[in-house]
């Protein structure tokens, strides 16, 4: 099978490198960026090709002669890239967090015949896929709650914060309004708000805040649900001072007679700031809850995930914890265990037993392990 990986930062790394480890894979990856192609060597089964993803046609080249395509790009060009997949006529895994809704390319996909999982990464992805095993087996759900988080094991001033993932889509996560579910009615806040501590085994206290993480989930019949991203306590202030400043607006001003976006400036700061040093380590921790009832008991089920630097491979957490569940659905793809044509995220998949277990599995394989508790509720 021959697969195309669209992006070849940190995520885009290793899902290319842990697919090449297949011996029925050939895998070619695609960037614009000469050093982000060099990091791959000669490594076997493993190609690059250089091509500006921003473009349609370019994205129609590099897709066009493969079997399967994964999209591993910055969410602003995740729409964009899915949509010319699906219109070349090819299956597709995608990790983007764009904020269109995916099922605009429903009918596409379904008429061109072809597969296309989205959101498969850690958040959303593997809490949709565990909230899809929930809505299976439980005979009701009440709450669905997810605490997801991306950090440097080691704080350091001034933000105590580094970017795991494409920096863009963190300021993102900042400015879009979070859209959950309360007793039944839907509720819109903004971003960064009503901030909680929570306590995670073998990590501490850290804050957590809405941010729009949940997605295609509020189409599930879920009266209460809600996610929250997860920081060191005092980063939430500082992003707050930021946005309510101006300093993540997109509207053009003047500064010394040059017209400038703020955010534009900001992230060229901040993406400095937030970079993640080559040896720097970083972890991952994930906490989905859902409550409701279960063979006639009321009960909350709880799968709790730690996951840290891989220092053997020098891999991310949250590479490995966003990458490796979407290695585990193009296996899924590959084997013909889901064979649904249209969109589908990860709660799709969750639904079938075979399938969640399946890419569990593959997780476990790779030393991404949930830790599961059901707790009897009064």
């Amino acid at each position: 099978m021959k697969i195309v990986v669209l992006g070849g930062g940190r995520v885009g790394s290793a899902i290319a490198r842990d697919l090449a480890r297949e011996p029925g894979f050939e895998i070619t990856v695609a960037d614009a960026s000469e050093a982000a192609l060099g990091r791959f060597g000669d490594e076997p089964r493993l190609h690059t090709l250089r091509a500006d993803l921003s473009d349609p046609a370019e994205v129609g080249r590099c897709v066009r002669d493969q079997d399967l395509v994964v999209g591993a790009v910055p969410g602003f060009m995740g729409f964009a890239t899915l949509k010319t997949a699906l219109e070349n006529g090819k299956d597709v895994v995608d990790i983007s967090f764009f904020d269109d809704d995916p099922f605009k390319l429903d009918a596409l996909a379904r008429e061109r015949g072809r597969i296309a999982l989205v959101d498969c990464g850690v958040a959303p992805g593997s809490s949709n896929l565990l909230l899809g095993h929930a809505a299976a087996t439980f005979d009701r759900l009440d709450s669905f709650v997810c605490y997801v988080g991306g950090l440097p094991a080691v704080r350091t001033w001034p933000f105590e914060y580094k970017s795991v993932f494409s920096p863009i889509d963190v300021i993102e996560e900042y400015i879009r309004p979070a859209r959950f579910r309360r007793h039944g009615q839907g509720v819109t806040m903004p971003a960064l708000s009503e901030t909680e501590p929570v306590d995670f085994p073998g990590v501490g206290t850290l804050e957590a805040f809405n941010t729009d993480g949940l997605r295609t989930l509020l189409a599930m019949d879920v009266p209460t649900m809600v996610e929250k991203t997860l920081r060191y306590p005092g980063h939430v202030e500082k992003m707050r001072m930021l946005r309510e400043t101006g300093f993540f607006s997109q509207e053009p001003m003047d500064a010394g007679g040059v017209q400038v976006r703020p955010l534009d400036l900001t992230a060229r700061l901040l993406f400095s700031a937030w970079q993640l040093g080559p040896e720097e380590e970083d972890f991952t921790v994930l906490r989905v809850s859902v409550e409701g009832e279960k063979g006639g008991r009321r009960v909350k089920q709880t799968w709790d995930l730690l996951d840290r630097y891989d220092r053997e491979t020098r891999t991310t957490s949250m590479a490995r914890t966003t990458g490796y569940t979407c290695t585990a659905m193009v296996r899924l793809l590959a084997a013909g265990l889901y064979t649904r044509k249209g969109i589908s995220p990860p709660e799709h998949v969750g639904r079938d037993a075979d399938c969640c277990a399946f890419v569990l599995r593959e997780l476990a394989e790779r030393g991404v392990r949930f830790q599961e508790t059901l707790t009897e509720l009064d």
